[in-house]
């Protein structure tokens, strides 16, 4: 029994470690996009067509500021993932619970999809997603549908 806790305790940290490191790439290349972005802002000079001008400083502006907002989003993710537990087995499912059903497996701690991680798939859910949500009310046993299916919980 100790054994199978502790494999199911490291299962659930490399998957955080893994929603850390795509997170931070995440974050990697929209700082690269938003720093591109002002660049081409800066870059673009007074041509005597002054319309021209100012509408493609305004487009990447206007680019450099949905990065900022991806990258804002982004760094919200990563600090409320530092805050999931995985060092506790749930008896029900919250925020760092691993979740099998007889289709999918789950981890609630961050929202990056379907992912494939050491050849095993995992639906990543951000704790304050619907599926989550709904998921954090199901115990063993208890049906819910994903994806058109009809899906029973089996451990968490």
């Amino acid at each position: 029994m100790i054994r199978m806790t502790e494999e199911k305790l490291a299962h659930k940290l490399s998957l955080k470690k893994y929603c850390e490191q795509m997170i931070l790439q995440r974050i990697a290349i929209t700082q690269q996009a938003m720093d591109e972005a002002q660049a081409a802002a800066n870059q673009e000079g007074k041509s005597s067509a002054g319309d021209k001008y100012e509408t493609a400083r305004a487009m990447s502006h206007l680019e450099k500021d949905m990065h900022a907002r991806q990258l804002l989003a982004h760094q919200e993710s990563l600090h409320a993932l530092s805050a999931v537990n995985v060092q506790v087995i749930y008896n029900t499912p919250a925020a760092g619970a691993f979740i099998q059903s007889t289709h999918h497996h789950f981890f609630i701690g961050a929202g990056l999809g379907k992912q494939v991680v050491n050849g095993e798939t995992v639906v990543f859910l951000s704790p304050i997603s619907p599926l989550a949500q709904q998921l954090m009310r199901k115990k063993v046993g208890d049906e819910f549908e994903f994806k058109g299916k009809e899906q029973i919980v089996a451990t968490y």
